[in-house]
């Protein structure tokens, strides 16, 4: 089969790799959705290694959703069968240390972690290989397409608001209205609170209001920080979420939280700096937030069956794999929702 990988500077390349066979532990996903997501742009934008040859790379794509294809030895069949519809949490590790056994295998050590689409072949390909544990129910209720949002952007998101804890009754900025980002924004809003998301381009600002924001903001229009609070009474936010990566916006989202408040960063590439004495007086709190465990991955999914959530409308655009090089010339104008590959 074919699939496709990064090779820097913009420019991409399919390798030719056998069909997967499943091992012992082990599946084959047939792809029915592979989500393309930010964190794809580092290596598609990195600078081209020519000391790293074509055998030797990996598929990209790391939000999987299809259907079990092949079951390997030693695979029990609560945990898998032919057929199965699936969501692939897109991470193992030794799967004996406290945090794979707490669904958190993205932080087991580092030369025992596996993340699909660096370490591994990914899902932008018709079929994938991967540890049985891996696999995510997918509801009826969620088409492929969703569940390839919740493998990874709109997992993250929820992964974010858990990290947060965030009520119902409070008001959160969400810097970056991407896909990441519109998901925080949509998932927030479901859970009761008053969203104010700010970004750079109008069209992302729109579908953040039809996703349920209640106020937006502009982020070229002066002082963000002070936009924000003047949209929530003069006073500055119980939460503030950066998805962006952006240090402007890193810094934005410190000055917009409230006493006590926090800030939660997710997006890759920015800087986080500050003074403690101008912020000594604030007591917030700062934290990261990567990704989300594999349990985090099913309450999102219940979530999104339970409040009916219509995680369709984030994919503005749906590719065939043989459409990769305009896919991923749009998807780097970062101007518009969701792309995803549809086998």
């Amino acid at each position: 089969m074919q699939g496709l990988t990064f090779l820097g500077d913009r420019k991409l390349a399919f390798l030719d790799v056998p069909d997967p066979v499943p091992g012992v532990g082990e599946v084959v996903v047939q792809v029915k959705a592979s989500g393309m997501c930010g964190s794809d742009l580092h290596y598609y934008r990195a600078p081209h290694n020519p000391g790293l040859p074509l055998e030797r790379r990996m598929i990209g794509g790391h939000e999987p959703c299809g259907i079990v294809a092949a079951v390997g030895a030693g695979v029990a069949p609560h945990v898998a069968r032919v057929g199965d519809r699936v969501m692939v949490h897109h991470y193992h590790g030794c799967a004996i240390c406290r945090h794979c056994r707490t669904g958190w295998p993205q932080l087991c050590a580092p030369g025992s972690r596996v993340v699909y689409s660096v370490h591994a072949h990914g899902a932008h390909a018709p079929f994938m290989k991967t540890r049985a544990d891996t696999l995510i129910p997918l509801h009826e209720a969620l088409s492929f397409e969703a569940g390839a949002a919740i493998a990874c952007g709109t997992g993250t998101a929820w992964g974010a608001l858990q990290r947060v804890q965030l009520a119902g009754d409070e008001t959160v900025a969400v810097f970056g209205q991407g896909p990441v980002g519109l998901s925080v924004t949509l998932l927030a809003a479901a859970r009761g609170a008053r969203v104010i998301a700010i970004d750079l381009d109008p069209t992302r600002l729109e579908l953040a209001r039809s996703f349920g924001a209640d106020a937006t903001v502009h982020a070229a229009a002066g002082d963000v920080a002070q936009a924000i609070r003047d949209c929530n009474g003069g006073h500055g936010v119980a939460v503030a979420i950066e998805t962006s990566g952006a240090t402007q916006a890193a810094t934005a989202a410190l000055r917009a939280v409230d006493v006590w408040g926090k800030a939660c960063f997710v997006g890759l590439g920015g800087t986080v700096g500050f003074e403690v004495k101008a912020f000594l007086d604030r007591q917030i709190h700062i934290m990261t937030s990567y990704s989300m465990s594999s349990v985090g991955q099913m309450e999102c999914a219940a979530f999104a069956v339970e409040r009916r959530l219509d995680l369709d409308r984030l994919f503005t655009d749906r590719w065939r794999l043989d459409q990769a090089e305009q896919a991923y010339v749009q998807f780097d104008r970062q101007a518009s929702g969701k792309g995803v590959f549809v086998f």
